[in-house]
This record gives C-alpha cells, structure tokens and sequence, in this order.
C-alpha cells in the first residue's frame, strides 16, 4: 500500500502555483489522458499534471525540428534536471514551474522517478531513428515510453490495503502502458512513416506483405494491411486483458482514474479493427461524448467489477 507522506496544505503558494501550470499544460495538451486525471482527488490529479508536463517536455524535444545533436543535448540537460529534482536540490522558489511541481509531488508520493530516465531513453531512440525487428525489440522500447509512464503513475495512485496481489501491480501498470503504446502505434502510423518512423516489428511488416511502408492514403500494393492490423489488435487485446487485473488493486478514484483512460484507448483500438485503413487516412480519434461516457463507467466502477469476476471464476 501507498500513502502520501506529506499533506498538500503543506504546499507553498509557489508550488500550488507550479501545479497551476503543469494543470494547464495538461488540459490543453494531454486530451485522452486528461479525462482520467479529472477523476482523482486534488493532491493525486496535481501530481499526475506533474508527470505529465515533465513528460510532455521530454516528448516535444523528441519530436521537434531540431537537429538531432541538439535534441541529444536538451534530452541530456533534461536528465540532469531529473538528477537535480530525484536529490531535493530543487527549491519551491525555483524558476521551472514543472520542475517545482515534480519535486514536489516526488516528496508526497512515492514516486519512482527512475521512470523519467526510462522515457528520456526512449525518446533518444527516436531521435536516433532506431527500429524493431521483433516484437520483443519494439517491447522493450515501449517499456521505456509507456511501461514506465504506468509504473510512475502507480507510485501516486497507490494500492488498496489487503489488495490480493499487489506485489504484481507495478507488472499490471507496465503492462497496461504497453496496450496503450500498441494503440498508439496503429493510430499514428501513417504520421509516423511521414517523419520518417516506423515502429511496428519488421517481422509483422514482412509477414503481411507491408514491409514498403505506410507512405499514402492505401496500404503498399499486394499487401494485406487489414490483416496486419488485427494481428496487432489481438496482441493488444491481450496486453489489454492482462494489465486490467490492476484495477481491484486501486482504491476507487484512482481506478477510475486508470479504467477512464485505458478504456479510451481500448474504444480506440476497436474502432481500427473495424476499419484498418482509416489510419492510413487520418487520425482515428473517438468523439467526446464517447470519451465523457468512458469517463462514467470508470466511476462506476464497472470495469473493476468485471475484473474482479473474472479473477474469482479463474480462482474457482
């Protein structure tokens, strides 16, 4: 189980400020995630706009129009930020907003920041322009960006005490970033060929006759795109499937919280499989009712629900 180790009236009028920015960075940019967060109580949704903004700035260095030597060295000053926040060395009166935000809500939750290093190194991946032969390649990658985002997230939400379990949550939470990645993947992979990224294995790409690339409006000539695409649904699905057993381990809101945001994404998912092609035409998003209605059946409590069943009758 996870407490916080230190109340937010504690909070100084800087840091409440600095978790005033990262909020707002949140709100304007994060749209999926930002449903989820809504759900959490102040203290839980100020740090996870917290990791979010600190995340978010690593990820525009990524992909931004620098060069690549450059975007190394900012990824690199970023990191020794990192170092700065993860030994107490910065200040509430510091000039970084997202930096005194993170430092502080380092010192409420038990936070493993070594998730940030994580993402830092699979941003360098992108900007290195690295590719994935296997899925057990691209794995790896997506534990850096994603895995670890779920790791991180998990040292805010905490567990429930007496969660059956628990010790597996941090698996669970790695798990359900490599689903949300996945999707990720499928959504963007046209806008990724067009950067010049291709992160779906090389394997998958021969096997289903894609290996040209993603470079127009139809999949390469010959090809049988839709079947690449539900083959990676199902991979998905089973990561999926296999992360939601974190959700009986989180107390109500923050299951919320994680059932708002990863049933987003598993909607999403189901939306490609239905038409494999829209991602070649665009980005497939879903509109936000949908989102709002997703939103209300994390609360509910519904999908922590289904889990749990799932788990007795396994039991039995």
């Amino acid at each position: 189980m996870i407490r916080a180790v230190e109340s937010e009236q504690h909070a100084s009028a800087p840091v409440l400020a600095a978790y005033s920015y990262c909020e707002a960075v949140t709100g304007q940019q994060a749209r999926n995630f930002a449903y989820g967060i809504r759900l959490l109580p102040a203290p839980k949704r100020r740090a996870m706009s917290a990791l979010y903004a600190f995340s978010r700035r690593v990820d525009d260095i990524g992909d931004g129009a620098l060069a690549g030597d450059v975007k190394e060295a900012r990824l690199q000053d970023t990191r020794a930020l990192l170092g700065r926040i993860r030994d107490g060395a910065v200040e509430d009166d510091d000039t970084d907003p997202v930096a005194v935000a993170l430092a502080h809500a380092a010192r409420t939750f038990p936070i493993p920041l070594g998730g940030l290093d994580e993402l830092i190194d699979g941003v360098l991946a992108d900007v290195r322009g690295e590719t994935y032969e296997t899925w057990d390649d691209l794995k790896v990658y997506c534990r850096c960006v994603a895995g670890a985002i779920g790791r991180l997230s998990l040292g805010v939400f905490g567990t429930e005490p007496g969660a059956r379990g628990a010790e597996r949550a941090p698996e669970y939470a790695d798990t359900l970033g490599l689903a949300l990645q996945l999707t990720n993947i499928l959504r963007d992979v046209r806008e990724d060929a067009e950067g010049g990224r291709t992160y779906l294995p090389a394997d998958d790409l021969a096997k289903f006759g894609c290996s040209a690339g993603f470079d127009g409006p139809t999949p390469p000539e010959g090809s049988d795109f839709a079947g690449l695409v539900h083959f990676e649904v199902r991979r998905a699905r089973a990561l999926f499937a296999e992360g939601y057993q974190l959700l009986p381990m989180l107390d109500r809101r923050s299951g919320a919280c994680v059932a708002a945001m990863a049933g987003i994404y598993r909607r999403l998912l189901d939306r490609i499989a239905r038409e494999p092609e829209a991602v070649l035409r665009g980005r497939v998003s879903l509109p936000g009712r949908e989102k709002a209605y997703v939103a209300v059946r994390g609360l509910s409590g519904l999908d922590t629900r289904h889990v749990t069943r799932q788990a007795v009758r396994r039991r039995a």
